[in-house]
């Protein structure tokens, strides 16, 4: 299912501020080199938002659970306060390094620190506060990924989490698919916790903008 018309999301591009080279340059080789899931790429209009929530809240600490290959990490990075610092953790091997040289292409190689492994093993052993975290990773993990993060993220401090629409799928009256189960199952959740107050995004394939009271 479409949940953003190609037209509506041809028209949002139109009227966002222009992608930068390098983002365009890292979506270009993405697609090149994973066709069947490029479409994990934040892109243009999302990636522009991250880059202006973080520009907005000016994090000193932003964490991000799932990599990829650097696109959101980039955008977010941008809203960085001085001598801010952005963790991001990939499971892949073999994706991390593409990363890594995205980060170093976009000027930001010294404001990002990537981890490559299980977030369920790292985040625990990162000894942060959390102004800013992007929550982009294998989808029965969400739930997980929260709880252990909401203790650690600062008073007024941001969660988001992509994919909160997985593809209209939760839309469905009879939910198939473990993914599609599973993010229905984190809406519920973070919907029920009294320590949040929630809006569900309809950019892209959905964003849940989170904050702690």
């Amino acid at each position: 299912m479409e949940i953003i018309l190609p037209q509506v999301n041809a028209y949002a591009e139109r009227f966002s501020s222009p992608e930068e080279e390098v983002l365009k340059l890292v979506s270009e080789q993405t697609h090149q080199s994973h066709q069947q899931h490029a479409q994990m790429l934040s892109g243009h209009v999302q990636g522009k938002f991250l880059e202006l929530l973080s520009k907005i809240i000016q994090p000193k600490r932003i964490l991000e659970i799932g990599t990829f290959t650097g696109y959101s990490a980039i955008c977010l990075a941008k809203g960085l306060a001085e001598n801010g610092l952005l963790h991001t953790i990939e499971l892949r091997e073999e994706d991390a390094p593409v990363s890594r040289q995205n980060f170093i292409a976009a000027g930001l190689g010294n404001k990002i620190i990537s981890h490559t492994g299980d977030a369920l093993d790292i985040i625990p052993a990162l000894k942060e506060e959390w102004d800013l975290v992007f929550i982009d990773a294998d989808k029965p993990g969400y739930i997980n990924y929260f709880n252990l993060v909401l203790p650690k993220l600062k008073k007024g401090g941001i969660i988001l989490a992509d994919n909160v629409l997985f593809h209209g799928e939760v839309l469905n009256e009879e939910l198939k698919g473990k993914n599609a189960i599973a993010i229905h199952a984190f809406n519920e959740h973070v919907k029920e916790n009294a320590e949040v107050e929630i809006v569900l995004l309809t950019v892209r394939d959905g964003l849940m903008l989170i904050r702690k009271k």
